[in-house]
């Protein structure tokens, strides 16, 4: 700086007031030495600017620390500013004055003198700490380096400013001047102008300079990167066009003409029906038309993918064979013979079909719009681990057929069976034809698994889109949303498989065949697994069949005291862990052929999980054993019955349903209106409350087949006779007493054979449902069939012989109190 100017500075700092005007800034910092524009446009601002206007022009500018505030007050703006001078005012036309200022010198405000008309404060010079030395001096030069480089990187700044950049020797003059120029945010601004030190201001400039450098830098590397991309790909139209000019005086093809020709050829020898024929030439004829950089050109050439893969009329031909089918479902699966003779019958009528040509006649009636339902659509319904999934696949390999499955369980979007329309970005066909793709027929077996478990919400009701798979009326004519065409699905083996029937749709159920797969016996299981499991383990853990050997009486144990299941996979697993603990004797060269014994599963498996009998021997009055259903099989379930002294109320516990607590109310209405024929005094019921509970208290429960259970514990508990421990009965009772049927009857009397009971009482209406029970659990139970519930009652309570005088004595306490 020349010496003129710094004594024009230092006159007009001696000319500062100590008491000055403050204009709070909007957005931005003013710096000493800098000259800036300003817009006023708020009336105490305004007010400002006229009044100094009169003086002496001399203001202090401070910046907002909120910008968002029209008119802040002390502590709403930073008390560090620049002292400037008003050099030139002019107002516009909508009242507005547009300022010219000149900063001076760096101020602290000392304190607050006024807040109106406008902000006043006594204030104190403060310029930046300079000293001259070698350090100042570097970081000057490094400064005035740092900015050069910013400049000639950014578009926004003049390239003149470079040389002015180097005519600038005053190091406080060169920071005020950087700072000023290169569009700081009020935050670093401030921090630039509370900096006591030259020094310190210009580390900060320069840190700040080097960042935007680099970012600059970063931005002009991208600009040119993506220019070089526009003038390739216009290098590669103009080529493009040349090759396609070429290629046209030549006669030869280009690339969407030769693709679009290889799709005719595939077109011309596909074997598909009329319909899709027509539609995919309608697709292939846009095709052709388009360009290869068009959006639906990829969404086209998709759909002839799908169309031309389909197996239209690709089919497996059936093993004709009804002796072979029957040994290879008794090779993979023992008993369920039900299910077995309904996939030999539906192979003998197949087998008919094609040679008195009714296939023919089929299609015929097809044409005329009456289609015939030959197709089978079973549904395997039973607890997890009865063998539902695996026997699709030994179906399969009985009929010749390819096996595919889909999973049922969570579905809740519709167009997971029937595809989205192709309007859809990404759109794809239903799971039920990408199944049939992959199977590379179009007769497969199909398993639908845990078609009980299917939701819906907001995007469709998947189960609704079923109805048209599973119906042999109408699976001839599938139309998925994507491909737009009949599809037939007439000859597809549909097997479903489901826990719960309850919760499955009436409409779908109607279309099934269900096929009730209940739990296995004991005696079934150990033959299950010595025919499959123990085989399948072995292999599964490295092991030969010499190495390991399993006893029936070992498996009985695993069946008895580590399972308590309907069906084996909890056996299956325990017979896995007995494997690998046996490969772990082998590999220790403790032993090259282990016998599994009781003793042996003792050993490996520790405690027992389970009592192979009813745990436990009932002596007390008021407790009955039932037998329930539940997603796992047959189960027993105890109904608990107490009383106590009180006014006759009935309290029920145990998460029970409305149907089973209507049930508890009909039983305690049944023994109260009895109560002289069962020898009670109708007394007691007035000052007696009786609390039922049904264990476990977690696990809801309902229905009403647990009556005659709820009955049996009410009329112990008040007769003070005890019900036989080794009964298991379940029944539907009214109010007159008789006992209604019930369903589940051979899981709830498997149940309570597993349980070690000896007897079951049924409701006599339920004997049609003794035929599907093993033959070795009817002649090891003893059947109870109940009309009234004053039969089961003559059934089930002890004699009074047997009665244990103590529970009696007990009893009687309580009531009495």
């Amino acid at each position: 700086m020349h010496t003129t100017e710094q004594e024009e500075k230092t006159q007009k700092m001696a000319n500062i007031p100590e008491e000055l005007p403050i204009l709070p800034l909007r957005n931005t910092v003013a710096f000493p030495y800098s000259v800036m524009p300003l817009a006023v446009g708020i009336p105490r601002s305004v007010a400002l600017v006229e009044e100094a206007m009169k003086g002496d022009r001399i203001i202090g500018l401070v910046s907002m620390k909120d910008p968002s505030i029209e008119t802040p007050r002390p502590g709403q703006v930073h008390e560090v500013g620049t002292v400037a001078k008003i050099e030139r005012v002019m107002r516009t036309s909508d009242n507005t004055l547009q300022v010219i200022i000149q900063g001076l010198e760096r101020f602290r405000v000392d304190h607050w003198i006024d807040e109106s008309p406008y902000l006043k404060a006594r204030i104190s010079i403060s310029p930046a700490t300079m000293e001259q030395d070698l350090e100042t001096d570097a970081l000057a030069r490094s400064l005035r380096e740092v900015a050069q480089e910013v400049v000639t990187l950014s578009p926004n700044l003049p390239k003149e400013a470079i040389e002015y950049l180097n005519q600038v020797e005053d190091p406080r003059y060169l920071v005020y001047l950087v700072a000023g120029s290169i569009g700081l945010d009020v935050a670093k601004g401030q921090e630039i102008i509370e900096a006591n030190t030259v020094k310190e201001k210009i580390r900060i400039l320069i840190a700040h300079l080097s960042r935007e450098k680099e970012l600059l830098t970063l931005g002009k590397k991208i600009q040119t990167e993506a220019k070089g991309e526009m003038d390739k790909a216009q290098r590669e139209y103009f080529l493009r066009q040349q090759l396609k000019a070429i290629q046209k005086e030549l006669g030869e093809t280009d690339e969407n003409q030769s693709e679009a020709e290889e799709y005719t050829e595939k077109l011309d020898e596909a074997d598909i029906p009329d319909e899709v024929r027509k539609e995919a030439e309608r697709e292939l004829k846009r095709f052709k038309g388009m360009s290869p950089h068009s959006p639906e050109y990829s969404v086209i050439k998709t759909y002839l993918d799908w169309i031309l893969e389909l197996p239209w009329k690709n089919s497996s031909e059936d093993k004709a064979d009804i002796d072979n089918a029957r040994q290879v479902l008794d090779e993979d699966h023992y008993d369920l013979n039900e299910v077995k003779e309904r996939i030999i019958e539906y192979l003998a009528v197949r087998m008919l079909a094609k040679e008195r040509n009714i296939e023919a006649e089929k299609d015929q009636d097809r044409k005329k719009g009456m289609p015939e339902a030959m197709g089978a659509i079973l549904c395997f319904a039973g607890p997890p681990g009865v063998g539902k999934t695996s026997l699709g696949q030994s179906i399969a390999r009985a009929l010749g057929r390819e096996f595919t499955r889909m999973s049922l369980g969570g579905m809740r979007d519709e167009a997971e069976i029937r595809g989205h329309r192709r309007t859809y970005i990404g759109a794809m066909p239903g799971r039920i034809i990408q199944a049939i793709k992959r199977a590379g027929t179009r007769n497969p077996v199909f398993m639908l698994d845990e078609v009980d478990k299917v939701g819906n919400d907001w995007r469709g009701d998947p189960s609704s889109a079923l109805l048209e798979v599973l119906d042999p009326a109408q699976n001839h004519a599938f139309r998925d949303h994507y491909l737009d065409v009949d599809f037939d699905l007439s000859d597809v083996i549909f097997i479903t498989t489901a826990n719960m029937l309850e919760t499955i749709p009436a409409p779908l159920r109607d279309r099934m065949e269900i096929i009730q797969l209940d739990g296995y016996t004991e005696y079934e299981k150990v033959q299950i697994a010595q025919r499959h499991l123990v085989e399948r383990q072995i292999r599964a853990n490295g092991l030969r069949e010499d190495e390991i050997r399993f006893t029936d009486e070992a498996l009985r144990k695993l069946v008895q005291d580590y399972t308590r299941e309907a069906g084996v996979r909890n056996l299956e697993r325990q017979i896995g862990a007995v494997c690998r603990k046996s490969a772990v004797r082998i590999v220790g060269k403790k032993s090259t052929e282990v016998e599994i014994t009781p003793e042996l599963v003792r050993t490996y498996l520790k405690k027992e999980k389970f009592e192979s009998e009813l745990s436990e021997n009932i002596e007390i009055p008021g407790i009955a054993t039932g037998l329930a259903v539940t997603a796992t099989g047959g189960d027993i379930l105890f109904i608990e019955a107490t009383r106590m002294k009180g006014k006759g109320g009935l309290t029920l516990t145990g998460q029970l349903g409305d149907v089973m607590r209507e049930s508890a109310q009909i039983a305690h209405s049944y023994v109260r209106s009895k109560a002289l024929e069962l020898q009670v005094d109708p007394d007691q019921f007035e000052k007696t409350d009786v609390h039922l509970h049904v264990p476990a208290g977690a696990i809801p429960k309902d229905g009403p087949s647990a009556g005659v259970a709820m009955v049996m514990a009410m009329a112990s508990l008040f007769s003070a006779q005890p019900v036989r421990g080794d009964v298991g009965m379940t029944g539907e009772v009214t109010l007159r007493g008789r006992v209604l049927p019930v369903g589940g009857i051979k899981m709830k009397v498997l149940a309570a054979h597993r349980a070690g009971m000896t007897s079951v009482i049924l409701p006599h209406r339920n004997e049609k449902d003794l035929e599907d029970l093993p033959d070795e659990v009817r002649e090891a139970m003893n059947i109870i069939l109940v009309d009234r519930i004053d039969e089961a009652l003559d059934a089930a309570i002890k004699p009074e012989g047997e009665t244990d005088a103590s529970a009696e004595t007990e009893m009687e306490q309580v009531v009495n109190g």
